[in-house]
């Protein structure tokens, strides 16, 4: 599998008004870009603390556009615009403040995200006087700073549990798209992407086919799922995944796992197993655990039959009580572990919650299909996860 590790790219290219407006394009060097927006978002005279704290915001969000590929997977060629309403406020040809251009020289290479999540954090920030938002208020850091909190404690405030990290690689802004169609007979790592995201895309759209065994070989259950693809989105059926199929997945899968927004269910680093297991259980541990372990809570607050539970990653004796109430609830023989019946029903009730009073309004509406199934659903039964570590000495594999 390819590691697919976010890096600072070593220009942007800014569409200068709203994504469907007729204004040019400008490509700039990513550290201006981030001066750039610093110095028309932000004032030189506020604390120290507060200005790192936007700076970092305006840095990570950026980066999780160009990183989820964003605008290009839907076929604009450009990574992020001026416009307020959806991105960030930038001028074209506007001088910069000297401090403000000192901490984006310092601050540029790094970024925010969940602990054990991949993608750059998507955040969002408003000015938390005349517009207020989920995320950051500017004027908010700045009391914050005030009253004597460092940027990360800042930061911590808005978002929740985040970390930093610090002197991501700098390159040239890279396609995911391998270069050549992946057809029946391919082989390798861009494979197993694509027999993955489809069977992860194919929770929201149940008539594609799951692919059984995810092995980076391209053969004809893998050539099923990508025609029935194809057909659902109108494209053309041929079982090929050129460039169109593939931003096309790459597209609906960023959706689903909602990676460009600021409630994301997070890109993780997962070992390849689809198969389901006899039972997630007491004493287990890993990602399927955190997985029903985050659906519970959600629900949780919202029905008071469900006890609330931590996201640990253990299924321990909280979480077995809350595996029973949710089977009680749900007329389930209450055995306190988790088997498929248990898991869909639990994902079922947690999906429909989460479409109806979580999630935020699509920023283009227009290119969802009328028989688009909810677009943030978790994967069932999901493999292992291999936990995040230090990515200058270790080279995870990762699924884009």
């Amino acid at each position: 599998m390819p590691a697919v590790i976010p890096y600072i790219p070593k220009n942007i290219t800014v569409h200068l008004g709203s994504p469907n407006s007729n204004a040019p394009n400008v490509t700039v060097p990513f550290v201006d870009y981030v001066k750039n927006v610093a110095s028309s978002e932000i004032y030189p005279t506020w604390d120290d603390a507060a200005l790192r704290a936007n700076i970092y915001a305006i840095v990570s969000f950026a980066l999780n556009r160009v990183y989820t590929e964003y605008y290009r997977s839907r076929g604009y060629p450009f990574d992020i615009t001026s416009s307020t309403a959806i991105d960030q406020y930038f001028v074209n040809g506007r001088s910069y403040f000297e401090n403000v251009a000192r901490i984006a020289d310092d601050l540029f290479n790094d970024y925010l995200r969940r602990p054990g999540f991949v993608e750059p954090l998507a955040a969002k920030f408003c000015n938390g006087t005349t517009v207020t938002c989920e995320g950051l208020s500017q004027w908010g850091s700045q009391e914050l700073a005030q009253k004597g909190l460092n940027s990360v404690e800042i930061l911590r405030k808005y978002y929740g549990n985040i970390e930093i990290v610090n002197n991501a690689p700098i390159r040239g802004i890279q396609s995911s798209y391998p270069g050549t169609p992946l057809k029946q007979g391919s082989t390798g790592p861009d494979v197993v992407v694509i027999q993955a995201e489809l069977n992860r895309i194919s929770q929201s759209y149940p008539a594609i086919p799951k692919i059984p065994e995810v092995d980076g070989i391209f053969g004809p259950k893998t050539e099923a799922a990508v025609r029935k693809f194809q057909q659902i989105f109108g494209l053309t059926v041929d079982g090929i995944v050129g460039r169109t199929t593939w931003y096309e997945m790459v597209r609906l899968y960023t959706a689903i796992y909602r990676l460009s927004e600021l409630r994301s269910q997070g890109q993780q680093f997962y070992s390849i197993s689809w198969a389901y297991p006899d039972s997630i259980q007491q004493g287990d541990r890993g990602a399927s655990v955190r997985q029903l372990q985050y659906m519970l809570s959600v629900i949780s607050e919202f029905i008071p039959q469900f006890p609330p539970v931590e996201i640990d990653g253990i299924f321990g004796p909280s979480t077995k009580n809350a595996v029973l109430a949710a089977q009680q609830y749900f007329g389930l023989p209450q055995t306190g572990a988790v088997n498929e019946s248990t898991w869909d029903l639990i994902y079922d009730q947690f999906a429909g919650i989460e479409n109806t009073s979580l999630r935020s309004k699509e920023l283009f509406p227009a290119e969802v299909p009328k028989d688009y199934i909810d677009t943030t659903t978790l994967q069932q039964f999901p493999g292992d996860s291999l936990r995040l570590g230090n990515r200058d000495k270790v080279r995870q594999e990762v699924v884009r």
